[in-house]
């Protein structure tokens, strides 16, 4: 029921210390019509000091404490007067906060410390009756009673209007304060997210610390990884370079290979030729010794066809001399020997010819082993010297040592095998050998 938000100072001090007579109230009425405004008038005496926190406050007659009030207002400063004079004030309370039931109230001055200062008589919120008093009014005063009722009538609803908006501006007011509590709450709601968030974007930034030295982390890895790509790709660089040349050292070879193939189909065509030759011979040399045997008789004819066969001996070891130096050739260019025992059988057939013709001075037949020691000098020469050529080394240009019983071994012992394919290269050519290997490990 206050007029103003400020409560107002009190205390809970009890009637006997209070001072009752510093402020003294006037003109107090028995009763006061309730929904009227009253006015109340009060002394303020020279033993009070007034402040502008005292108060005067509306009463239930019987209250013990200054917090039991029903309604109060704020007491006004008078204006500068001397202190030793008694001051006229008057406070209006509003009919809106006066009680409506019939009980007794007093009006009560209370200072700033909550202390009684002045106390009036009791009084009533209810109209007079005639058995209260006989009140005795003219026409004039029941006009003035008439006009009173009219303003109040009139100020009545305007106080019903100011209700009524006030009501609405409580609504409006209650409205408000909802849309402030759901604010609020949304508002709760929005720093709940917003811890969340924050939350949030702390882990996001750990997380993007993190990933920034993973970053760090694979672009060191990343520049390593650079660097022995430039390193591969350099040795990559540096191994095509030595594919290209041994690509070009192998078609060089090949092309030598297509071209030893062909010589040596060439040289073996030639030695089935002179083996063809060599048993036509035989089988001559067979019929001659036969027709030798029948022969009774010495004669010049004899003589003759000796000299004829002698003649047809020398032109078959000058033919035998010519294949031998083609082999050598032969054996020089393709670091092998492989028409070694074709030759040597050749050899053989063509020695056993010289030693299985006729003797001059006997006119028998005279066979000598293949390889046995010749009785004529010049064909011991012969032999001698033809047996040197066949034992020299077509690797080194050198005479094979006494020692070697199988000069196929020796030969072998200046190549190198692939072991991945039939080829096979001099030692003293070793780089060749391992790049003819490093293109089998490219295939």
């Amino acid at each position: 029921m206050e007029e103003t938000s400020e409560e107002p100072p009190s205390s809970a001090i009890l009637l006997d210390n209070c001072h009752f007579s510093q402020v003294v109230f006037t003109n107090v009425e028995k009763f006061y019509l309730p929904g009227a405004d009253l006015t109340c008038c009060y002394t303020l005496t020279q033993n009070i000091v007034p402040h502008r926190k005292d108060w005067v406050g509306i009463f239930r007659v019987g209250w013990k404490t200054t917090r039991e009030y029903y309604t109060f207002m704020w007491a006004p400063l008078p204006s500068d007067t001397p202190s030793d004079t008694s001051v006229q004030q008057q406070i209006q309370f509003r009919a809106y906060y006066l009680p409506k039931d019939d009980e007794y109230y007093q009006f009560c001055y209370i200072d700033q410390d909550g202390v009684v200062r002045g106390a009036s008589v009791p009084f009533q919120f209810r109209a007079e009756t005639e058995d209260d008093v006989l009140v005795v009014t003219t026409q004039g005063e029941v006009e003035e009673i008439d006009l009173q009722n009219k303003n109040l009538r009139k100020e009545n609803e305007e106080l019903k209007e100011s209700c009524a908006g006030l009501k609405k501006q409580n609504m409006d007011l209650q409205e408000e304060l909802n849309k402030m509590q759901e604010l609020q709450n949304s508002l709760e709601s929005l720093r709940s997210n917003t811890e969340k968030l924050e939350l949030e974007l702390n882990s996001l930034k750990n997380e993007n610390k993190h990933l920034k030295e993973l970053d760090d982390c694979r672009e060191a890895e990343l520049h390593k990884l650079k660097e022995q790509i430039q390193s591969v790709t350099s040795d990559k660089d540096h191994l095509e370079a030595r594919l290209k040349s041994a690509l070009d050292h192998m078609d060089q070879l090949q092309s030598q290979v297509l071209n030893y193939e062909k010589e040596v189909e060439t040289l073996s065509l030639v030695g089935r030729e002179k083996t063809e030759e060599l048993e036509s011979l035989k089988e001559k040399n067979l019929q001659l010794r036969l027709m030798g045997t029948q022969q009774v008789k010495p004669s010049l004819s004899t003589g003759q066809q000796n000299h004829d066969f002698m003649k047809e001996l020398e032109e078959q070891k000058h033919l035998f001399q010519i294949l031998q130096a083609k082999k050598n050739e032969a054996d020089e260019e393709n670091q092998v020997r492989p028409w070694h025992s074709s030759l040597n059988g050749i050899q053989d057939c063509s020695l056993s010819l010289v030693s299985s013709s006729i003797h001059p001075y006997t006119n028998t037949p005279l066979i000598v082993p293949a390889r046995g020691p010749s009785p004529q000098p010049g064909c011991l020469q012969a032999r001698t010297n033809d047996h040197a050529s066949i034992r020299k080394c077509p690797m080194r240009d050198e005479v094979f040592p006494e020692d070697v019983k199988t000069p196929e071994a020796h030969v072998q012992s200046h190549l190198l095998h692939c072991p991945l394919c039939s080829e096979t290269f001099e030692k003293a050519n070793k780089q060749v050998f391992d790049d003819h290997l490093f293109c089998h490990s490219l295939e």
